[in-house]
């Protein structure tokens, strides 16, 4: 049959993940950090899903697609209640699931000396990709670190291992609004940018900063090394 259903348009979709988690019946999932209308006959063709999205990416069409199956739906988001698993998780991933992490205390708990400081790497403010400059003296040969705000409270030696040296901007694409992708590539285009190094976490949601520097990069029309790291959600380095 011939019926309203969404479409998303994957350039413009940033891989926030809030779409998935606005769609009450399942129909959207984020695959490969992009967000996908899974199965026709779980879109409804209300919408819900359009005003969370921050880039305008999903819009509706009238196409040929199998009605919408309700009963298939709630068949569905019982089974999921019945695994113990949650109806719809923000950004669509296992990553925003809340759990504790259990580390080995490393104290020397008959001692009492206090430890010693751990000094900032810190080398300029403000950090938010909003609001640094465009331009600015310390861009000039800097190696750029662009990361998401996250990663630097999972990965306990972040400023030794990644601010160290370089020039640090963060961001969470999941929480602002807007691409950083502008921002980037003005940033990239009129500054003696050296490397750029990004830090993502692995929740898909994170994919967006790194499409954002990949968009960035080609935009301005420099060829920049550049590398991407992933940090787990329990603090470990996977590539």
């Amino acid at each position: 049959m011939v019926r309203r259903i969404i479409k998303i348009d994957e350039e413009k979709c940033n891989g926030c993940g809030l779409c998935a988690a606005a769609c009450h019946e399942g129909a959207i999932g984020m695959v490969e950090g992009k967000a996908k209308l899974l199965r026709d006959d779980y879109c409804d063709g209300l919408g819900d899903c359009l005003p969370a999205c921050p880039t305008g990416a999903i819009t509706f069409e009238e196409r040929e697609a199998a009605p919408y199956d309700e009963a298939a739906v709630m068949a569905a988001k019982a089974k999921r209640e019945a695994d113990g698993k949650p109806h719809t998780l923000p950004c669509g991933c296992p990553g925003t699931n809340s759990r504790a992490i259990v580390r080995e205390s490393s104290c020397d708990c008959t001692s009492h000396a206090p430890a010693a400081p751990v000094s900032s790497r810190l080398r300029q403010w403000p950090v938010q990709i909003k609001l640094v400059p465009v331009t600015a003296p310390y861009f000039d040969g800097a190696d750029l670190l662009v990361a998401a705000d996250c990663t630097a409270y999972a990965y306990g030696n972040f400023h030794t291992d990644f601010i160290k040296n370089r020039i640090t901007l963060i961001g969470c694409p999941k929480l602002d609004e807007g691409d950083y992708t502008h921002k980037l590539t003005e940033i990239i285009a009129r500054n003696n940018i050296k490397s750029v190094t990004v830090v993502r976490m692995e929740v898909p949601c994170c994919g967006g900063i790194e499409n954002a520097v990949k968009s960035a990069l080609q935009a301005s029309g420099k060829f920049i090394p550049w590398q991407v790291v992933t940090v787990s959600t329990d603090g470990r380095v996977l590539d």
